[in-house]
């Protein structure tokens, strides 16, 4: 019952005069924003950690990593959620890290990342979680996946990479400036996040160019599918990427995270040519709830995301 009289208060049209913060067994959600009410929905609630948010190609279920009993990575399990029933199924129970779930296109499988022998890995699993098997291993950490059509995007090496989806013929697409090199930020210089759009032509992915702040200053780029044509759509610098096409691949929505060292954790727009670049965060959420990822929902008219009630310790 707290959950629900706070949650109306946060996001019924009035605004506390004090800050008011949800339990920590509500610390972290997953939530729905319909784009033209701005009505907001609590979907999944947690004390613990969630990350890497992904939809189904029907629009009927989510999967996302959790952490489950603890903080530290082999804590880290894959769950999915039933939008129709809102009842969460866990499909990793192991020591290992997994996470960053993204569906199939047929909603079949999941492709996942997992740290089970010595490098973070490319594995895939059925729908239930049954069958988990080593997709790909490139010898080095690899990371950031997508799936579109019959080919899979994933970062390794500080590059974008793409393979079939049977982890044949991987390839790199691109080779940015320093890549591999550490600076003061909170990555080495490279390349990450890619997205493939809708028809499979095009993948947006952030680019690390400079580290004047720790968080690392970062500008999406966009890349024809066969590494050919490489343009930038942001030249801020700021600490942003995580980004999502809308379903016509028109559109497509990322996370600004830090402007130099101010926090910010809002949604954006972009078109995909680079222009009109808008934030899309309703101005009645709080300073104090944070924005980690966000989704298109399958016809365009809401956004998933993971929020978190930020609380000093």
């Amino acid at each position: 019952m707290l959950l629900w009289v706070l949650f109306v208060l946060l996001f019924g049209g009035c605004t506390p005069k004090q800050p008011v913060f949800f339990s920590a067994g509500e610390k972290w959600g997953i939530y729905k924003l319909d784009l033209q009410s701005e009505e907001v929905s609590l979907l999944y609630d947690s004390e613990y950690e969630i990350s890497g948010l992904s939809s189904d190609y029907s629009g009927r279920r989510l999967v996302f990593s959790q952490h489950v009993d603890g903080a530290e990575y082999e804590n880290t399990e894959i769950y999915s959620l039933d939008l129709s029933t809102l009842e969460p199924t866990r499909l990793t129970q192991n020591e290992n890290w997994d996470l960053y779930p993204v569906w199939s296109p047929d909603g079949s499988q999941i492709v996942f990342l997992s740290w089970r022998e010595a490098t973070l890995d490319i594995y895939l699993m059925d729908a239930d979680g049954k069958n988990q098997t080593l997709l790909f291993d490139s010898g080095f950490h690899d990371a950031d996946l997508d799936w579109v059509g019959d080919k899979i995007a994933f970062t390794s090496q500080d590059r974008i990479w793409t393979m079939d989806e049977d982890g044949g013929n991987p390839k790199p697409l691109t080779d940015p400036p320093r890549a591999g090199e550490w600076g003061a930020a909170n990555l080495p210089f490279g390349d990450y996040d890619p997205r493939i759009s809708p028809d499979g032509t095009r993948i947006v992915f952030s680019r690390l160019v400079a580290d004047d702040s720790i968080h690392g200053n970062y500008d999406l780029f966009i890349v024809e599918a066969d590494g050919s044509n490489i343009k930038n759509l942001t030249e801020t610098g700021y600490t942003q990427g995580l980004s999502s096409w809308s379903p016509n691949g028109e559109k497509m929505l990322y996370i600004i995270s830090a402007k130099e060292e101010q926090g910010f954790y809002d949604m954006y727009e972009i078109n995909r040519d680079g222009s009109e670049k808008l934030s899309i965060t309703p101005a009645f959420f709080p300073a104090d709830f944070l924005i980690h990822g966000a989704r298109y929902s399958i016809d365009g008219k809401e956004i998933y995301f993971i929020g978190q009630w930020w609380i000093e310790e």
